[in-house]
């Protein structure tokens, strides 16, 4: 069963805004679409080699579990569900302490939490999806 999406996703607007920041182009073609970042001549963020993107239909059904608990408010498996996410990794935006908090997506056969979580950003309404224990992150597309 797929869950609908959080109430305020990244619309067009923020997909513009995120190329923007990694340093991308975005024409009007695109600007519904999840914005690939070009080269540059100035520096690109650490995070925007690490943050892709992933459609929610790609997601292992236990990714969905999860954000049927996070949309529900809980409650959730383990006691580390739900902290904060302190972006130790700088994969992610930085953002202000607090903004981030993580999830465990279980891993089937795992006799423990494994290493896939969803890690949320509340402001924007943002969800990262990351299958190797915040090495890399998706950000989530719930419109494919």
């Amino acid at each position: 069963m797929r869950i609908p999406p959080r109430a305020a996703r990244l619309g067009a607007a923020a997909a513009v805004l995120s190329a923007l920041l990694v340093g991308g182009t975005v024409s009007a073609t695109t600007a519904n679409a999840v914005p690939v970042p070009t080269a540059t001549a100035h520096a690109v963020p650490a995070f925007a080699a690490s943050v892709g993107s992933i459609c929610h239909s790609a997601l292992p059904p236990e990714a969905d579990d999860t954000l049927g608990l996070i949309a529900k408010g809980g409650p959730y498996p383990y006691s580390q569900d739900g902290t904060v996410f302190s972006n130790r990794e700088g994969v992610l935006p930085d953002q202000p302490s607090g903004y981030y908090h993580e999830y465990t997506v279980k891993t089937p056969g795992s006799s423990t939490r494994g290493a896939r979580r969803i890690v949320t950003g509340e402001q924007r309404q943002e969800d990262y999806y990351t299958s190797d224990h915040y090495a890399t992150f998706d950000l989530i597309d719930f419109g494919c």
